[in-house]
């Protein structure tokens, strides 16, 4: 069945993964993009299924608005996701990932458009349970000085927004979240701000600047890292809605096998570097050092010691479940940056 996806923040991680995905696998879906660059639109900014529009959400809102009454799902991919973000500008994140988004959903329930909105892992906070469950875990968030939470709080009421309509105004919808998604495209290594980026890509351009691995608080904190082309298959499924399995639903996207401390992380992510020849002796170089959270990101930064996901919703009713493991993971993300001829690192 032919199908026209609007996805807005199409340049981004996943905007841009999905876009390629769709236009590989579907033949007669056309997605509508908008973004401020197209950096990561390579791969499909020529398709003439591909419409894309540079634009910013907050500016452009008569083409927004045309185009969620002309398409069949709309994805609100726009957001801040960045912890420095959060600690130094919480404003910024609550107006951009809460107002904006708000406005946005409010159109898709007028016009009675299903969407697709991207909750994230960092809702449940500090839960206590082994793994996180999609209607069972209490989501746990510390005070307000630690500013951090602004973005898991502006997610979860987001969250209860589009539960509340699609339970009482008939809103067609599925949340998903993502549990630390890797691969490539996912930040730039040339970035050189700590902080600026995931934990994963401010590794890799620590590595390649020459600089330390900085673990904060000594990088104990566990996370379930998750392939890209893994969970790009799930949002596959989650739009084709088949029987209507996704509607109305709450799906984590992660690989609980994937579960490691982020000192793991680092440890694993030098040794792969340095089997790559041009690289080596900058891994080998590499120290692990260990800062203080409220030193590296601010005083209203707060640890969340893991976060694991509970699958089961995906699997039962998507029939998805993931299939890369963490070094192939993070293979294909040092392939892209590491392997390009291009490449001016």
């Amino acid at each position: 069945m032919s199908q026209k996806i609007l996805i807005l923040g199409v340049n981004g991680f996943i905007g841009s993964s999905l876009t390629e995905r769709i236009l590989n696998e579907k033949p007669d879906w056309e997605v509508y993009g908008m973004d401020m660059s197209t950096h990561k639109l390579q791969e499909s900014i020529d398709n003439e299924r591909f419409h894309f529009i540079e634009g910013d959400i907050t500016i452009n809102k008569e083409w927004i608005a045309y185009h969620i009454k002309k398409c069949d799902v709309v994805l609100p991919l726009v957001a801040i996701a960045t912890p420095s973000t959060y600690v130094n500008d919480p404003l910024r994140v609550f107006e951009l990932d809460f107002e904006a988004n708000l406005e946005i959903i409010r159109q898709c329930v007028r016009h009675k458009k299903r969407v697709l909105f991207p909750s994230t892992s960092e809702v449940y906070g500090m839960s206590s349970d082994s793994e996180f469950h999609e209607e069972d875990s209490n989501l746990v968030l510390g005070p307000i000085h630690k500013e951090r939470w602004i973005y898991s709080c502006s997610k979860q009421l987001m969250d209860r927004v589009i539960y509340a309509y699609g339970k009482h105004e008939d809103f067609k919808f599925t949340l998903f979240r993502p549990f630390n998604w890797v691969g490539p495209k996912l930040d730039n290594i040339l970035e050189q701000k700590e902080g600026g980026s995931r934990v994963l890509t401010q590794f890799i351009s620590n590595i390649l600047h020459g600089k330390d691995i900085k673990l904060v608080n000594g990088g104990q904190q566990r996370r379930s890292f998750t392939c890209i082309d893994d969970g790009i298959s799930a949002l596959m499924k989650i739009i084709e809605n088949k029987d209507g399995c996704a509607q109305g639903r709450i799906f984590n996207i992660g690989n609980p096998k994937n579960d490691v401390s982020i000192k793991e992380l680092a440890e694993l992510l030098v040794s792969l570097i340095k089997t790559y020849p041009k690289y080596a002796s900058m891994a080998a170089n590499t120290k692990l050092i260990t800062v203080e959270g409220k030193d590296y990101y601010g005083a209203g930064y707060q640890d969340v010691s893991a976060r694991v996901p509970s699958i089961q919703n995906a699997m039962q009713y998507l029939n998805w479940e993931p299939t890369t493991d963490l070094e192939a993971s993070l293979r294909k993300t040092l392939d892209y940056h590491l392997a390009d001829p291009n490449s001016d690192i």
